[in-house]
């Protein structure tokens, strides 16, 4: 059985449904929506859609989806499913996904290929990130750090080749849940934003972490931090306790780990 979990906060209806109808597959068993923000709107709407609805405070998105996935392991799921409410696709992907960790049980934590609304790639898949990656990214002019740019976000990768990494976005993170349990449920210290890349890299520790783009979804990405100041300071108190819990500059594991990700992908970009 699959057991998927989305987080909502104030999310509108449309949007939750059209998420819900990308989950009608038979291997879909349970469905929790973790309504951090306990609108009335969206209890009443999931009581019509048959999903389990969880009224909870705002406790961030990791711990969100938490409650969710211990609910799943009590039900005895055996994979479980991490899904924002902007993401679509057809339900046959949930049924090729499983097939493929079927026979892949050395594959803890897979992620499609992701594709933004108007059909462009998102880099979703990615280096773990040094402190000197995101100011890079959100500060300094494109043309002054490209081709550091390029190198964290695996840009010269094909993203057609099934490729072992170690960071995945969180939008869309199919786990096999005996594993994910192995290893520890998100770290609730993180309120948004680096509880992937954690997760990501402990699962390295356990599993192959899979980018797999024989399927492919569609991610509404809104990017909020960029926009908001509000959600940039969160995501920067955040990106400060990710950096206290694994290093700064001394890393010996993501050096390890994103040297073996950049060997994969040059191998990969050769074929």
């Amino acid at each position: 059985m699959v057991t998927v979990s989305i987080v909502c906060y104030k999310t509108e209806v449309g949007e939750l449904g059209r998420c819900l109808d990308s989950l009608q597959s038979a291997a879909v068993g349970r469905i929790y929506v973790v309504d951090n923000s306990s609108e009335a709107y969206l209890r009443d709407y999931c009581a019509t859609r048959g999903v389990e609805y969880m009224a909870s405070a705002n406790v961030g998105y990791g711990a969100g989806h938490n409650q969710a996935i211990r609910c799943a392991a009590a039900a005895g799921s055996r994979y479980h499913l991490v899904l924002n409410s902007d993401v679509e696709f057809t339900p046959a992907t949930i049924d090729r996904i499983v097939e493929y960790m079927d026979a892949h049980a050395d594959v803890g934590l897979l992620q499609p290929r992701v594709l933004s609304t108007d059909g462009s790639l998102q880099s979703t898949c990615r280096l773990l990130p040094t402190p000197f990656d995101l100011v890079l990214r959100r500060f300094l002019p494109d043309w002054l750090c490209r081709r550091r740019r390029r190198r964290y976000t695996l840009a010269d990768y094909d993203h057609r080749t099934p490729l072992d990494v170690a960071y995945l976005q969180g939008s869309f993170l199919f786990f096999r849940l005996a594993d994910l349990m192995e290893i520890g449920l998100f770290d609730e210290r993180f309120f948004m934003y680096p509880e992937d890349i954690d997760i990501s890299r402990r699962m390295t520790r356990r599993s192959r972490v899979l980018y797999f783009p024989e399927v492919e979804i569609v991610h509404a990405h809104r990017a909020e931090s960029y926009r908001s100041a509000k959600m940039r300071r969160i995501h920067i108190e955040n990106m400060i306790r990710y950096f206290n819990k694994w290093g700064w500059v001394f890393d010996a594991e993501r050096r390890r780990l994103n040297r073996e990700v950049l060997h994969q992908a040059l191998e990969a970009s050769r074929k």
